[in-house]
């Protein structure tokens, strides 16, 4: 398989580790997807990387694929019926123009349908964070839709693959009471992996162990590192202004303040009656993620995190999305408490 060549810190790098995740799609190609395979995961943990590593090796397997993600206005057309072709781009032009990102994720499945009905071939619907754009509520019925399309295909076909993928963690819940969707997680980068990463990164830098300290596997904050110079300083005040740290900080409680104090130190200090509102805010400002509570390889895309490893913010069953993110929300607190 070709490894596809990614932007990347205003560089062109190549796809770097995930082979377990690959793997996942190679038996999805072999056996289809049943229910729909929704993804979770950090913000800038690779996801994306992952789904457009996922959209050649589908391609090459010979399925005609369709990749949207709203956010980033990028999508994908990987199929040959030309009419069908230009009026996805057509439509998806016209949403961006108008800046009607939600439509997008209804573009997609429309035209996966219309591309069942005239193939009954292998088709892929890749969605890249579109619950974000459409909305909690709309995200579980975007789901029960693209299982309509395993379930009631408008004609009979050879395989369907449906991914959807998300950092957005406050909708797992409400997907999580149907049986539309099959729940997996993705972490951050494995120590070996995210080292091919920092590997193809030129001119000086920090050394290695140092930067995985810091970030954790995340590649997202190892590029914004590469692109601040590596100056943690102001990518900790970017973090600290994007997240509201400081209204979010001083909107707590005393006690909420207590309580997230000590999960600098331990996270899993939020699962307990008085913690979980707490954490459930914390999931909405994507800070942390609530970690399944078995490591089993077939509830994870790719590795699952250590069982515990409080330096990196790591509990059994919460972690901070980024020792970053960790070191952010300490200091917010130092500085208005």
């Amino acid at each position: 398989m070709r490894r596809i060549r990614l932007n990347f810190a205003n560089l062109q790098i190549s796809f770097a580790d995930r082979d377990s995740a690959l793997k996942r799609v190679e038996e999805w190609v072999d056996g289809g997807t049943y229910p729909v395979q929704v993804v979770y995961g950090p913000e800038g943990c690779g996801k994306t990387a992952w789904l457009l590593q996922s959209v050649e090796l589908l391609r090459e397997l010979g399925f005609d694929v369709i990749y949207v993600n709203p956010l980033n206005k990028l999508i994908m057309a990987e199929f040959s019926i030309e009419d069908l072709r230009d009026r996805f781009l057509r439509l998806v032009e016209e949403s961006i123009r108008q800046n009607a990102l939600a439509k997008i994720a209804w573009i997609a499945y429309d035209i996966a349908y219309e591309l069942i009905k005239a193939t009954r071939g292998k088709v892929a619907i890749i969605v890249d964070d579109v619950f974000q754009v459409i909305g909690i509520k709309e995200s579980a019925m975007y789901v029960k839709a693209l299982l309509n399309l395993i379930e009631y295909p408008p004609e009979h076909y050879e395989r369907i693959i449906t991914i959807a993928a998300t950092s957005e963690g406050s909708s797992k819940s409400e997907i999580g009471r149907h049986r539309w969707a099959n729940l997996l997680t993705m972490w951050n980068m494995t120590k070996e992996g995210f080292k091919q990463l920092y590997e193809q990164l030129p001119g000086e830098k920090p050394g290695f162990e140092e930067v995985w300290e810091i970030t954790g596997g995340n590649p997202w904050v190892l590029e914004s590192l590469h692109r601040l110079r590596w100056n943690v300083e102001e990518l900790l005040k970017e973090i600290t202004t994007r997240k509201n740290l400081d209204i979010f900080i001083s909107s707590l409680s005393l006690s909420d303040k207590e309580i997230l104090t000590k999960a600098l130190d331990d996270p899993d200090i939020l699962m307990s009656r008085e913690g979980i509102p707490l954490m459930d805010r914390l999931i909405e400002l994507n800070l942390i993620i609530n970690i399944p509570q078995w490591r089993d390889e077939h509830l994870w895309i790719d590795q699952p995190p250590p069982e515990k490893d409080l330096e990196l913010g790591i509990g059994k069953y919460v972690a901070w999305q980024s020792p970053l993110y960790k070191e952010a929300v300490r200091r917010a607190i130092n500085r208005l408490m």
